[in-house]
């Protein structure tokens, strides 16, 4: 179950140059690319039992309910614009913003900025409307000195921040976000410590005080009310052609819960009869819920880099998800079928990532290549029969024991020109290979990008 997560955040001394002046400074980055994608069902395939002139499900020799596929799906294969529509990938992260500094003596300063991200492509599947949202993105007010930085406000997480060097496809159809699935976050109600750079060597920290926000469109919940239970971590090292860094990062659990989850739901399962959630586990037909999530979502990130060394650049990134979507179950029972019952997590919760890039540039010139892989796990199902449905699709779970496991393979070849320091246009072919393709719309494609970006 993929959810927009909020969490934390880090300082600007890691994520843009540091400011003397006291006047405001513009700045910004436009980029758009023209692409072609194939996408495998965009219009999922729908699947259903066998059955009878009678309508009973037809059983195999075995005893197994017999699954038939009702109708084929749909693939997308077309033209678009910068990841819109059913073109696959990342956002090109477009902005302008505007920043600066104050000097407030005793090498004290005060520093702003205000980012915001514009889109000069279709967003709302509207090609006609003129009327693509602006969002705000890295947007903070603090202080710094000899001893670090201090701010508050919105801001790229330092697990995001520990690896943006490394990713040479950044903010194309095949940054490693939109084909690997890194967890990159930015939060609101940021609170951000920066050390100063010991010969190459900075931490990061940060906390989100919600005061009772959530993240994913869950709302309020009065349990999400601590100080520093979501946070995020950082250690870079930085030296030269030499970069390597290590992350971590905990999303408190209420951070998923409703405020009902939270106040009602933690002993699950409960039943679900005529629309209304009953206290009665397992009792009586039909589906049940298992809402609340009960442990926090954790991830660690390992980044090692060799960047522009005579040309050359190498990089290497580990992630370890936990725990992302916990306990999050539900389930049916078909009275005139045992075998039908189950009670099995509603998605994945674990996963492992990684990622190689390499790189040559020569003249104007780099020419450019990655190669990653994802691999996803589900809890055990822990009660009902031996049959069940794998995230709607049509696999079965062949026992009680079996998890909710796929994979994610990921390639891309690129060719980047420099018409000027800030100035850069591009080329790239990415592959996105998915086990989910037949159950999750989308989630296999592959597609060619002609892009332009220009930094001011």
């Amino acid at each position: 179950m993929n959810k927009k997560l909020l969490t934390l955040a880090v300082a600007a001394a890691m994520a843009a140059p540091a400011i003397a002046s006291a006047e405001a400074i513009l700045y910004g980055k436009v980029n758009v690319s023209i692409d072609y994608a194939n996408v495998n069902n965009v219009v999922l395939p729908t699947y259903g039992f066998a059955r009878d002139s009678e309508g009973q499900v037809i059983l195999d020799p075995n005893g197994n309910p017999t699954l038939v596929q009702l109708t084929d799906g749909e693939d997308f294969n077309g033209w678009g614009m910068s990841a819109n529509g059913y073109i696959p990938g990342e956002g090109r992260a477009s902005r302008i913003g505007v920043k600066g500094s104050e000097d407030l003596g005793n090498g004290l300063k005060a520093i702003y900025q205000v980012e915001l991200g514009i889109n000069l492509d279709d967003t709302n599947n509207n090609v006609l409307s003129n009327s693509d949202s602006i969002t705000y993105r890295n947007s903070f007010v603090g202080l710094a000195g000899g001893w670090g930085t201090l701010l508050a406000g919105r801001h790229d997480t330092p697990m995001k921040i520990s690896t943006a060097k490394l990713d040479l496809f950044a903010d194309t159809m095949a940054d490693y976000n939109g084909t690997i699935g890194f967890r990159d976050l930015r939060a609101d109600n940021t609170v951000a410590y920066i050390s100063p750079s010991w010969s190459g060597f900075q931490l990061a920290a940060a906390i989100i005080p919600a005061g009772g926000a959530t993240g994913g469109g869950n709302g309020l919940n009065l349990n999400e009310n601590d100080l520093a239970n979501t946070y995020s971590i950082a250690a870079i090292y930085s030296n030269g052609p030499f970069y390597a860094s290590a992350a971590f990062e905990n999303l408190h659990n209420e951070h998923f819960n409703t405020q009902d989850q939270s106040l009602y739901f933690s002993n699950c399962p409960y039943q679900v009869v005529n629309g209304q959630i009953t206290e009665e586990r397992f009792a009586g037909t039909g589906a049940f819920v298992c809402p609340s999530q009960d442990s926090d979502a954790q991830a660690y990130r390992f980044g090692l880099g060799l960047l522009d060394w005579n040309g050359f650049s190498l990089t290497a990134i580990y992630e370890n998800q936990d725990s992302f979507n916990n306990d999050k179950y539900v389930g049916y029972t078909d009275p005139e079928n045992s075998r039908l019952n189950f009670y099995f997590p509603a998605a994945t919760n674990h996963a492992d990532m990684w990622q190689v890039q390499a790189g040559y540039a020569f003249g104007n010139s780099m020419i450019k290549g990655m190669y990653g892989q994802a691999q996803y796990k589900g809890d055990d199902v822990v009660a009902g029969a031996d049959y069940v449905s794998i995230n709607g699709g049509p696999q079965f779970l062949q026992n009680r024991t079996a998890s909710l496991d796929y994979d994610v393979t990921s390639w891309a070849v690129g060719y980047d020109y420099n018409f000027s320091k800030r100035t850069k246009a591009y080329m790239l072919y990415t592959n996105v290979d998915s086990d989910l393709e037949s159950v999750s719309a989308g989630s296999d494609w592959d597609g060619f990008s002609l892009g332009m970006m220009h930094s001011f």
